[in-house]
């Protein structure tokens, strides 16, 4: 199964990147309401626990399902922390600088983080975090 031809991997990826993708931006726009009615919470605290959610999944959903890697969480998961952290910083970002600042819809942070962390995400997960597959 490691050798599996590039697209089978592309395929995968998009399945559970696809999956964290909805799980994040399900959760930060429930949490902040979406911009209507009361916020449970303020949309950058919102997007922040979202991201943080759908990082769980996509550690586990990526190393066992996308990239079928037997290497060790010692060695994976400070490289998929990294590189999450790198992701939820752009999670924080956007919405404090769209949100909060140009006073932008909460939908607008989100959907910019929803394609732009996937992205440079397949590329890092393949060349660096799980890169002994």
């Amino acid at each position: 199964m490691l050798n599996m031809p590039r697209y089978g991997r592309i395929s995968r990826f998009a399945v559970i990147g696809g999956a964290s993708t909805l799980i994040y931006g399900a959760c930060a726009l429930l949490l902040s309401r979406g911009g209507t009615g009361a916020a449970i919470l303020p949309a950058t605290l919102a997007s922040a626990v979202a991201y943080a959610v759908a990082g769980l999944f996509s550690y586990a959903g990526h190393k066992y399902f996308t990239f079928v890697s037997a290497g060790a969480h010692a060695f994976e998961l400070p490289r998929f922390l990294l590189l999450n952290a790198t992701g939820l910083a752009t999670a924080i970002a956007l919405p404090v600088l769209l949100t909060e600042k140009l006073g932008m819809p909460v939908a607008v942070p989100v959907v910019l983080t929803c394609i732009a962390v996937p992205l440079v995400n397949y590329i890092v997960l393949g060349r660096w975090v799980f890169r002994n597959v």
